[in-house]
């Protein structure tokens, strides 16, 4: 497809566009005083529409995505002998060169993938347009994401395992460190500050499962699918998704250039590891307004006007950020609604979704992950707390159940005695009232009391997944095994990015 481009008087003398290329995108020499370029050109060339539709600036994330797409590309097109080998090496030397000038001095676009092909044109000439050659920018923007995308998961995922060894390394600390523990933020049973600590292990190590689920979902390619249809041009899809690392293709070409469920997928991902972020955050505000931690001053400030304050502050923007992820979520999903197949320009304002959750999540979970770590653990304030307001009473009525009454009836002594106090005194009066026999007809004094102390009730409740150390031992065994396994995942994905990007570039060098 040639496509005329009507000029001024004094253009005339120049030399006619030439541009075929399967994908649309027009080659020139030059560009248009009016701002028009080789994409547009001046049939759409004017009014203030034109800077509504440039998303060049926020491109800027996508910029050495898109020149190693390019790459990838023009290698497989002179493998295929679409281009020639000088064609190709021109056009990867010109590449090489906009790269070393960065994004800052691209030529005006509509986009960073128009104002990259201007900047090749501008330096090889003409010939430059061929790189465009059995492609779209639809293709390309969708690999371009998922190439970027691939590293910001990656990066995520590398804050949710410094989370992890975070709560792996209090929990074996503070096996023993006596707790409260809360229902509706009212004392509810004694605890310890490992049993916390790994609670909260076991919902980051799933929500680095999804994040490395989704990677897998992202790591596909799309490029060769064109605008929508494919291309007559005999392309090999396999060999630039080798290049460029991905596991495999999104096999469908209108699927391939026109899906972003694999956005939404992340965005959501992030948005669950956010909400879990949230809730480490309040509890570790809560339980410094208690006394029972103190975080340390890198992830606390002071008040402006009052000396004494010690503010949470980073983990109630930690806390925050949940919020920002949800909207990202939310707006991502009412963009992708309903939009027809294949392509639509609303896909251009799907992206910033996930590339603020991204941002935002990442550097939430690593500020979490170093709150945690540095956390000074109040023991003697802990300790004290942990059997406030008869938070043992379950453990007693256990016990009553244990030696033969039925645990409701068991349930209305001890919450008769909770009535009265905490003593073993009040727990024998209710006994006495209720059952119209003494306590001791049922069970031994020594075991109410010992069921009674905090630390007692805590090394009795050991039971798979509870808080007794050799419970939580087993425990920790576990989410050290599962962080292990997911760091070494998380390694060679990175290993194998890094040999793609070398192999690349090795490919490259063999025509500049």
């Amino acid at each position: 497809m040639t496509e005329e481009s009507a000029r001024a008087d004094d253009d005339r003398a120049k030399p006619d566009p030439a541009v075929a290329t399967d994908g649309g995108a027009p080659s020139s020499d030059r560009r248009d005083d009016d701002g028009s370029g080789v994409v547009r050109r001046d049939r759409f060339s004017g009014g203030p529409a034109r800077s509504f539709l440039s998303s060049l600036a926020a491109d800027e994330r996508i910029f050495e995505a898109d020149l190693e797409v390019d790459r990838a590309h023009v290698v497989m097109l002179a493998e295929q002998g679409i281009v020639e080998d000088d064609v190709a090496g021109d056009v990867l030397t010109a590449l090489d060169a906009i790269e070393v000038d960065g994004h800052g001095s691209l030529p005006d676009g509509e986009d960073v993938h128009e104002a990259i092909e201007t900047g090749v044109i501008q330096r090889v000439g003409e010939e430059g347009g061929r790189m465009h050659t059995a492609r779209s920018r639809n293709d390309e923007v969708a690999t371009c994401i998922r190439y970027r995308l691939r590293e910001d998961v990656l990066d995520a995922i590398e804050t949710t395992l410094a989370l992890r060894e975070s709560l792996c390394a209090v929990a074996s600390e503070h096996a023993e460190t006596i707790m409260p523990g809360y229902t509706h933020l009212q004392p509810a049973q004694p605890t310890t500050v490992a049993h916390w600590a790994l609670s909260y292990e076991g919902v980051v190590r799933r929500d680095t499962t999804r994040l490395l689920e989704a990677y897998d979902r992202i790591n596909e390619s799309p490029l060769g699918a064109a605008a929508f249809a494919g291309t007559t041009f005999d392309v090999d899809r396999e060999r630039t998704a080798e290049l460029l690392g991905f596991d495999g293709l999104v096999e469908n070409s209108m699927d391939a250039a026109s899906s972003r469920d694999f956005l939404l997928e992340t965005t959501q991902a992030l948005s669950t590891h956010a909400t879990t972020l949230s809730g480490l955050a309040e509890d570790l505000i809560v339980f410094a307004n208690r006394g029972l931690v103190s975080l340390a001053d890198d992830y606390s400030s002071t008040s402006s006007i009052m000396p004494q304050k010690k503010n949470p502050d980073t983990l109630e923007l930690v806390r925050a950020v949940a919020g920002d992820a949800a909207g990202g979520v939310q707006g991502l999903t009412t963009t992708l609604k309903g939009l027809p197949r294949a392509y639509n320009r609303d896909l251009q304002r799907a992206t910033t979704h996930a590339w603020e959750a991204a941002d935002a999540v990442t550097e939430a979970s690593e500020v979490a992950a170093g709150a945690v770590a540095t956390a000074d653990w109040n023991e003697d304030a802990l300790a004290a707390e942990a059997g406030a307001g008869f938070s043992t009473a379950t453990g007693v009525a256990d016990l009553l159940a244990a030696n033969g009454l039925p645990f409701r009836t068991a349930h209305e002594v001890v919450a008769v005695a909770a009535e009265r106090g905490d003593e073993y005194a009040a727990v024998e009066a209710a006994a006495q009232d209720l059952l119209e026999e003494p306590l001791e007809s049922f069970v031994d004094r020594e075991a109410v009391e010992a069921a009674l102390d905090p630390a007692e009730s805590v090394a009795s409740r050991d039971s798979r997944g509870g808080p007794a150390p050799e419970a939580v031992a087993t425990q920790l065994e576990s989410a050290r095994e599962a962080l292990s396994t997911d760091r070494e995942a998380t390694e060679a994905a990175t290993e194998s990015l890094e040999a793609a990007h070398e192999a690349l570039r090795a490919e490259v060098n063999g025509y500049v």
